[in-house]
């Protein structure tokens, strides 16, 4: 069956929506693949726009012109109120049409379209120079596949029109995107390149309400050791502090919101005792002005010791700063001014203590870099530690002092819970100070900190007063202090763990070895984790000394509840 396509010279509007409605199937095919411009090289204005999937493989319309069908058209129309010819109020010519197909039913299975019956289309009014229409023969009857949407679209998606069966379609942007219309050259595909066809997007607004968890904290506690005695402990500690947060009205005041928010830090913190006392206030600010990744720390204290030889208290301040390069990697800078006084001297003969007495001004400033890999800073058990520090000092002493600390840690074996630990560690401390140190800053060594097996600083440099009434404990400029470690545990809930220890090295008045003063003492010891007490273990350790100075004092037993030596 062959059909014919003719165009009259002038129709109604209502007389081509009616001849649409009958010939729709063909109107739509021919309409998307050719935009009604005009066979054989016949020039047209009018262009058609259509929303469609991929194109299909079919053969343009154009390319047989003649050629008649040899196959029945499925008999197969759209309904009247899928087809929409909107006016492009846009152009110069008042007969150009957008057609735009809005499928009811998008979602499901699109239904197969055949080949359409024989149909035409035209403006209002005819283009210049239109001489008549000619005749066509509709293309051969080709099945069309049935076109279904994506999968994960639902019903909720924007409606697109049926896919032409005849090539490549029209193509147009996203529903609620600027229409793009791009040109045709006759018979070839668009020459513009199609708009991404994409999902309604959608919004929400999500609110969440946060509140501040507890940041304060006030501290009751007290310790005791083998070192200083017996201290207590109050402790003020605020983790929110803010520091330009005044208090605007005594409800402010009152109900904590004064001097809070910035994410500072605000402690005050007093421990007095028996040997020793310590009293100080700290701010610190982790990000300076808010914003930049440096962090600021003022801090005041005063210090007061007993000695065996003198007391000692010191008045005074310091500023630091420090950025954090890598997550592993810290330097810092401060400056440091006090005022240490010494008294109650055990001896006037001696010209070292002698020099020190009084009122002595010292300021410093000092550079420190950390590079810390540690799985744990309270009982490591893999990384290290490392850490470098210079300090010029001046005022009354003028000195230069190099103090250098490494620490590493091997794991050994653990369970499969990561539980019952065997590790081995092994720290070393080297320091330099200047010529000119005075006496209360020398190196000492001994007791549990330093080095055990020995009374606290009964490992360190000493004089004998002329007289023959004692020693004096002096100190030295140089240190070299080392300790190798074995922990295991004893229980399997790791309550209760056991070490194995060797504390060796040596204070020297200079910077030298010298064999007959290198301390050397192996021990053992217990670690017990009580929880109500913090994350600090209490240590009990056992050390005797196999090699010493003549003027040392040995401590055979030593306790203290520290996160480190």
């Amino acid at each position: 069956m062959e059909s014919t396509c003719t165009r009259p010279s002038r129709q109604t509007g209502w007389d081509v929506l009616r001849a649409v409605v009958a010939v729709a199937p063909f109107l739509v095919a021919m309409a998307l693949l050719t935009g009604c411009v005009g066979l054989n090289g016949l020039p047209s204005s009018n262009s058609l726009v259509s929303d469609s999937t991929p194109p299909t493989a079919f053969p343009l319309p154009s390319q047989n012109p003649t050629q008649p069908s040899n196959s029945v058209a499925q008999d197969q129309t759209l309904d009247q109120d899928e087809v929409a010819l909107v006016a492009d109020a846009g152009t110069a010519s008042p007969d150009r049409y957008t057609a735009r197909q809005f499928p009811d039913n998008y979602g499901a299975p699109q239904p197969s379209y055949g080949a359409p019956s024989t149909y035409s289309v035209q403006p209002s009014a005819p283009p210049a120079g239109y001489s008549g229409p000619p005749s066509y023969t509709a293309p051969p009857s080709n099945p069309a596949p049935t076109y279904a949407p994506p999968s994960g679209y639902g019903a909720s998606q924007p409606s697109y029109g049926a896919p032409s069966p005849y090539g490549d379609p029209g193509l147009t942007s996203a529903p609620g995107y600027p229409q793009v219309i791009p040109e045709f050259d006759g018979y070839s595909n668009p020459s513009g390149l199609p708009a991404p066809l994409l999902p309604e997007m959608r919004t929400a607004d999500l609110v969440i309400n946060g509140y501040p968890a507890r940041t304060g904290r006030i501290m009751f506690g007290g310790a005791v050791n083998s070192d200083a005695g017996v201290t207590g402990q109050i402790t003020v500690d605020e983790r929110n502090f803010d520091i330009t947060r005044f208090p605007r009205s005594f409800q402010d005041l009152f109900s904590g919101t004064a001097f809070r928010g910035a994410g500072q830090t605000f402690r005050l913190e007093a421990v007095p005792g028996n040997q020793f006392q310590r009293y100080t206030a700290q701010f610190a600010d982790p990000n300076l002005f808010g914003y930049l990744p440096i962090s600021m720390s003022i801090s005041g204290f005063l210090y007061d010791r007993r000695f065996n030889d003198w007391d000692e208290e010191r008045l005074g301040g310091r500023l630091s700063f420090g950025y954090r390069v890598t997550p592993d990697l810290s330097v810092a800078a401060g400056v440091s001014g006090q005022n240490v006084n010494i008294s109650r001297l055990s001896s006037n003969q001696v010209a070292l203590l002698n020099a020190a007495e009084g009122d002595n001004a010292l300021f410093s400033g000092e550079l420190k870099l950390i590079h810390d890999t540690r799985d744990s800073p309270i009982q490591a058990s893999q990384g290290h530690y490392f850490e470098f520090k210079f300090e010029e000092a001046f005022g009354d002493f003028q000195y230069s002092r190099f103090d250098t600390e490494y620490r590493k840690y091997f794991l050994l074996s653990e369970r499969a819970d990561r539980s019952g630990k065997q590790t081995f560690s092994y720290s070393t401390k080297l320091g330099f100070s200047g010529d000119e140190t005075p006496i209360f800053e020398n190196y000492f060594a001994g007791g549990y900190a330093t080095m055990r097996g020995f009374d606290f600083r009964g490992a360190s440099p000493a004089v004998r007063v002329p007289d023959g009434s004692g020693i004096v404990e002096t100190g030295g400029r140089f240190q070299w202090l080392n300790t190798a470690e074995y922990m295991f545990p004893l229980t399997a809930d790791d309550a209760f763990r056991g070490v194995a220890f060797v504390d060796f090295g040596t204070v020297e008045t200079s910077a030298k070895l010298n064999k007959d003063d290198f301390r050397v003492a192996p021990g053992l010891g217990l670690r017990v984790a009580i929880p109500m007490l913090g994350p600090a273990p209490l240590a009990f350790d056992f050390a005797y000394p196999v090699a010493m100075a003549d003027t040392d004092q040995r401590r055979i037993f030593s306790f203290y509840m520290s996160l480190v030596r």
